[in-house]
């Protein structure tokens, strides 16, 4: 674990092309801000650090080119929302998704993402150090909590969590002067942590279907026809045949293991692929809708919005802005 955080970030920024500047209107009080060298992008990173127990991140920029990330990170939990983000990360391999709350666990491994050319990066996250997130629950919660882990990571890729939203909104949004700023971040950083830890319970009073390990490998199965068959239409009734489940079950145990509806699956699954014939065909928007399974290219574009914070034509544009 880094030892001075503030002075890792710091560094970090360096390495990274931002410089010292001026926050611009739109940020809050009290941080520290950086400019993307225009070179390399464009935008700001702010930066608000408590030493030793937390920092808050808001990222407002792009990069020029496709950027390989590879860095370590201090040993942390962290909780951000995405308002906009392109690419996929590593160890494991994921899409980088927008419109969600998402968490990580920071100081294990290197964090290795490789995040898409001209897509704004637009995000707001809290960052708690070790010391402090248990110090906090254990004022909170006394002995009753869990693993601080299990608990962020069951939030993790959370659409449908508008506390926490509209809690980090606000530290975003806030207006107030710098020398109350401080006071403002302390409770609404422990605020934060109260909400995920809620969320764990609420989570964990739900009954869950116990998964045999024979319905654990139907589910896996199906996952891998569904990717490979996402732009037919996939009714429940056939997909219950294929997973050798009756609808009730499929629909349940299909929750459980993926942590999310079949539907949502289905349509991460055609806008991942959309994502991928927008940036490197020249299809137009309407054939890369029908291709991944859409017939009207409104909806599509009004699914494609909400999944990746740009409309498929703006992405598109975006994308190729420097070819």
């Amino acid at each position: 674990m880094n030892k001075n955080n503030k002075n890792y970030y710091r560094k970090l920024f360096e390495r990274s092309n931002f410089r010292p500047c001026k926050a611009p209107k739109g940020f809050p009080p009290g941080g520290d801000c950086y400019e993307f060298a225009p070179e390399y992008g464009n935008g700001y990173y702010w930066y608000y650090d408590k030493s030793e127990q937390y920092n808050i991140k808001i990222h407002d920029f792009y990069f020029n080119e496709d950027t390989m990330l590879n860095m370590d990170l201090p040993e942390c939990l962290s909780v951000t929302w995405y308002d906009s983000i392109s690419g996929e990360e590593f160890n494991p391999y994921r899409n980088l998704n927008c419109k969600v709350i998402r968490s990580f666990l920071g100081g294990y491994e290197p964090y290795r993402a490789l995040i898409h050319r001209n897509i704004p990066v637009r995000s707001i996250g809290i960052e708690y150090r070790p010391d402090f997130f248990h110090q906090v629950l254990k004022e909170s919660f006394g002995d009753s909590y869990e693993d601080p882990k299990t608990a962020f990571n069951a939030i993790d890729e959370t659409a449908d969590f508008p506390e926490m939203k509209k809690l980090l909104w606000d530290i975003w949004k806030y207006e107030g002067s710098a020398s109350s700023a401080p006071l403002y971040y302390d409770a609404k950083i422990r605020e934060a942590l109260a909400l995920v830890f809620e969320r764990h319970k609420t989570i964990n009073k739900k009954t869950k279907t116990a998964l045999s390990p024979k319905d654990t490998e139907l589910l896996n199965s199906l996952g891998l026809y569904i990717n490979d068959h996402y732009a037919d239409h996939l009714s429940i009734e056939s997909l219950a045949k294929i997973a050798c489940m009756g609808t009730t079950k499929l629909k349940n145990t299909f929750k459980d293991y993926y942590g999310m509806t079949i539907a949502d699956y289905i349509q991460k699954v055609r806008i991942d692929h959309a994502e991928h014939l927008l940036a490197y065909t020249s299809l137009p928007v309407s054939e890369v809708a029908n291709a991944v399974g859409y017939v009207s290219p409104g909806h599509f574009a009004e699914l494609f919005s909400s999944a990746k914070g740009l409309l498929p034509l703006a992405y598109r544009k975006a994308f190729r802005k420097n070819e």
